[in-house]
């Protein structure tokens, strides 16, 4: 059993980690825990609570052991493999993020199946052994578009996010209504793996409303919620981050004096867990990517548990930002996200295990005690023959069979086009389409957002925009609507008279009726375009990776799968595609380039992410 620890004392290493000491009676990181699992703990009684300075679950101590997984990051085929190798590792506790924006993407529009089955999910959880700490926002962050917010709440002029403005709380309560019973069913009590739920996410660093974090968690109590409350900020937002009845937990590496300090103050001699233990950071088109000491890391974490610190790992697997899903960073000016969500973490990209997680599966063995699980197998992957895309059509071949184009004086922007009944337009392209009668200086005045390309035949001048990715996080969100957001200027004067196309690149924008208008390719083509190839293969499709190389920047589709951006500028150089999205026989692979093609499409069986 682990001795529960009364820290009078402390001390500061070099790294400047807060190590306690001087506990009163012997410390020893070692462990029995084996029987603190979902399926042994039949008869439940009180679930994770916080007894002194430790966490117990039903009145047995217990040191959480966690690493994020996002299910809507990972194929579903694969959750059960993901889920059973962190397990392996000797983690006891998987922690996942809902997102909003991508459950109910058009107003009133919910979707819980396939890749979005996050009841399923917990459930695998539950039988590969592990607890789960859920974080159901209604931000979550997790470097999404618009950290996990929907879009269309930006067609609201006035919306303030994240705040107790009605029309805010108004559709959270809608989606609490509909979610929470979900998450009801799955809690500890109810013979679920659910032990703590996050309430919201690193708020204090926002802290745009007093009155917000109550609200949420009065929205989460009053549906249900029971199980330990969880709130997460960095060390000087704790205080702003804070509520009473539920537990302040820290994101960031290091914790230094003033952070202990805070957490005192906060809740007195409380468990310290580490609920965002970062790797590394994300990586953004065109932008070096981000490296990680290993050795440092290493040392960082044993420490943490020679203090009892309870810990989660973000990310344990980082997965792939599939589609649009991905959102941007704002450093020293916008940085759109790259496809992959790699992240550096113990499991690659595609399931693969690390160095770093054989390291970490030792520590937790010889240091907690922690008996090791078999591994799952390696998923084989496979290098398929090349593609070549012998047919294409421009984009400008495939307007007259798009949706009818909306007709407005002034442009709108992409959130407020009318379309998906009323929920707008939330990622890919919106095509703006005017006349004019002279040539001149063509100005946009900071009205353009986010890319925008401009294309003049005659009298027809064409600008099409790309949403690359909202904001994940600061405190500009509210502003994050995309496309032309405001007046176009030629010559200092505003244009009128458009005609807007909605070009999503969702899956039924893809499988709209056509005639045959595909065309052989012709290789001097430039400009947007659509390109068809086929790529065949036997019985047993393997996990591959796509190299554009010879491409210019675009979006790829196999079978109607949205796999995500490809840009030559880098770092990332292959796109995941995994083997159970392709089938036997013939897989339809259709590519939107924005400017040149390549002449093939290639593929290997390994990652080239840049580093």
């Amino acid at each position: 059993m682990l001795t529960l620890l009364r820290p009078v004392g402390i001390l500061y290493l070099s790294s400047g980690l807060l190590v306690l000491a001087q506990f009163r009676g012997h410390f020893s990181p070692r462990m029995n825990q084996i029987f603190l699992t979902p399926s042994r703990m039949i008869n439940r009684g009180v679930g994770l609570k916080v007894e002194g300075s430790s966490f117990t679950l039903d009145g047995s101590p217990f040191l959480i052991i966690a690493g994020t997984i996002h299910y809507f990051r990972v194929p579903r085929e694969y959750w059960r493999d993901r889920l059973q190798k962190l397990k392996a590792c000797g983690f006891n506790t998987v922690t996942t993020h809902i997102p909003w924006n991508l459950h109910e993407p058009r107003k009133g529009w919910f979707y819980f199946t396939a890749n979005l089955d996050f009841v399923t999910f917990v459930a695998m959880a539950s039988e590969a052994g592990l607890w789960v700490i859920l974080c159901p926002g209604p931000y979550v962050g997790g470097d999404l578009d618009l950290g996990g917010l929907p879009s269309w709440l930006l067609r609201d002029p006035k919306m303030k996010l994240r705040t107790t403005y009605k029309g805010f709380t108004k559709a959270v309560n809608h989606y609490f209504d509909k979610i929470i019973p979900m998450i009801v069913q799955l809690q500890y009590a109810k013979g679920g793996p659910i032990i703590a739920v996050q309430v919201e996410n690193e708020y204090g660093s926002y802290h745009q409303d007093k009155r917000y974090l109550k609200y949420i968690k009065k929205a989460l109590v009053t549906r249900g919620i029971k199980v330990l409350l969880m709130t997460g900020d960095d060390g000087e937002a704790l205080t702003r981050g804070h509520l009473t009845q539920a537990l302040s937990t820290v994101h960031m590496r290091h914790i230094k004096k003033e952070t202990y300090d805070t957490l005192f103050s906060l809740q007195g001699r409380s468990p310290i867990l580490m609920m965002v233990y970062t790797a590394r950071s994300l990586d953004g088109w065109g932008t070096a990517p981000h490296f990680a000491d290993s050795h440092m890391l290493k040392k960082e974490v044993r420490e943490m548990f020679n203090a009892s610190f309870s810990l989660n790992f973000y990310m344990f697997h980082g997965g792939t930002n599939f589609g649009f899903m991905g959102g941007s960073a704002s450093l020293d000016n916008y940085l759109p996200m790259i496809t992959s969500y790699d992240y550096g973490a113990l499991l690659t990209e595609n399931g693969e295990y690390t160095p770093e997680y054989f390291s970490y599966q030792d520590f937790f063995s010889f240091s907690l005690g922690i008996p090791k699980h078999p591994q799952p197998d390696s998923i084989p992957k496979a290098t398929y023959k090349s593609v070549i895309t012998p047919y294409y059509i421009s984009l400008w071949d495939v307007m007259p069979y798009l949706e009818e184009p909306i007709s407005s004086v002034k442009p709108i922007c992409m959130e407020k086009l009318s379309v998906n009944q009323g929920s707008g337009q939330s990622s890919g392209y919106v095509l703006y389409e005017t006349m004019i009668i002279s040539g001149g200086l063509l100005t946009t005045k900071g009205h353009l957002q986010d890319r925008g390309q401009v294309y003049k035949n005659n009298p027809t001048l064409r600008i099409l925009v790309e949403n690359q990715g909202r904001l994940a996080y600061g405190q500009n969100i509210n502003k994050e609507r995309k496309g032309l957001i405001g007046d176009i200027y030629l010559n200092n004067s505003p244009l009128r008279k458009f005609k807007i196309y909605s070009l999503d690149m969702k899956t039924k924008f893809l499988r709209r009726d056509l005639p045959n208008i595909w065309k052989p390719v012709v290789f001097k083509h430039q400009g947007p375009a659509f390109f068809l190839g086929i790529l065949r293969m036997g019985n047993y499709p393997r996990d591959t990776f796509i190299k554009m190389e010879g491409w210019t920047k675009g979006v790829i589709f196999i079978n109607g799968q949205n796999l995500g951006r490809y840009w030559n500028i880098g770092p990332q150089e292959t796109l995941y595609l995994p083997g159970p999205w392709l089938r036997p026989g013939s897989n339809e692979i259709i590519v939107f380039e924005e400017f040149k093609p390549g002449l093939q499409i290639h593929f290997t069986n390994m990652s080239h992410l840049g580093y």
